[in-house]
């Protein structure tokens, strides 16, 4: 039996259990950085699989490295599992982990044979964009060693190099001065206007930015009482790009 075969039946045997666990998953939906049930239970799976599971790593109690193999080419399979915030699992993290953990199985039936060494690495936190896992698992050391790192994503349509994009997601606060809406008006400094004026000029700013980028927010605290002119108001904004680097040049758009 040749290595392709191997991995073939070694999946094949697991199929019903990772269908299962990708099912358990999606019903038990967990935000990011606290996806306690998910990440066991990934874990315990390949443990089950005859992985060296450790858990808890990069500082992160819901990451996890688990290992098979011990060839010279040292490949990482990455398992995402967090949920969206009240729509659970709409980006479909939970088919992540399954599919993660099956190539992992599968690949490590014939990693001694195939001089490899296989890695499947459990990165909590995805939705967190800037502090996402993976990053801190990179910065951590838990992708050290790693020749080559890889996973696939869920989507209505089959790509097999689907267009990958960089974000950036960071606050702004934008802080007035309280008065009294009726009798004082003029005594305050509403700081809802000046996140209407940025959200109308993010607005115009659009036509000018590649057709590749995109540029999207939320306002995440707006205000106490309308008759105050609240003071504080904040907002959270995330700029996709498929060329990290080109992050840079935005503020020169301003």
């Amino acid at each position: 039996m040749d290595a392709k075969d191997g991995a073939r039946e070694r999946l094949e045997g697991a199929r019903k259990g990772l269908v299962e666990l990708s099912h358990r998953i999606h019903a038990h939906p967990e935000l990011g950085f606290e996806e306690e049930k998910s990440s066991t239970w990934i874990a315990e799976a390949l443990a089950d699989a005859g992985f060296k599971v450790e858990r808890g790593v990069c500082g992160m109690p819901t990451a996890f490295i688990a290992r098979a193999g011990s060839g010279p080419l040292h490949l990482a399979f990455c398992a995402e599992y967090d949920c969206l915030p009240g729509i659970g699992h709409a980006c479909g993290h939970n088919i992540i982990a399954a599919i993660a953990a099956g190539a992992g199985m599968a690949v490590a039936k014939v990693a001694d044979d195939a001089g490899l060494t296989i890695s499947v690495l459990g990165t909590p936190g995805e939705e967190i964009c800037n502090a996402g896992g993976k990053i801190l698992m990179l910065e951590r050391g838990g992708f050290e060693g790693v020749h080559a790192a890889m996973m696939v994503h869920p989507a209505p349509i089959d790509m097999a190099a689907p267009p990958i994009i960089a974000a950036a997601m960071f606050e702004v606060f934008y802080r007035g001065k309280e008065a009294h809406a009726s009798a004082f008006p003029e005594r305050g400094i509403n700081a809802a206007d000046a996140l209407t004026v940025a959200q109308t000029a993010i607005g115009l700013l659009r036509q000018h930015i590649r057709d590749t980028e995109r540029i999207h927010g939320i306002i995440t605290k707006g205000g106490e009482a309308p008759n105050t002119g609240d003071r504080r108001w904040r907002q959270a904004l995330c700029r996709d790009d498929p060329r990290p680097r080109s992050f840079r040049g935005l503020p020169a758009q301003r």
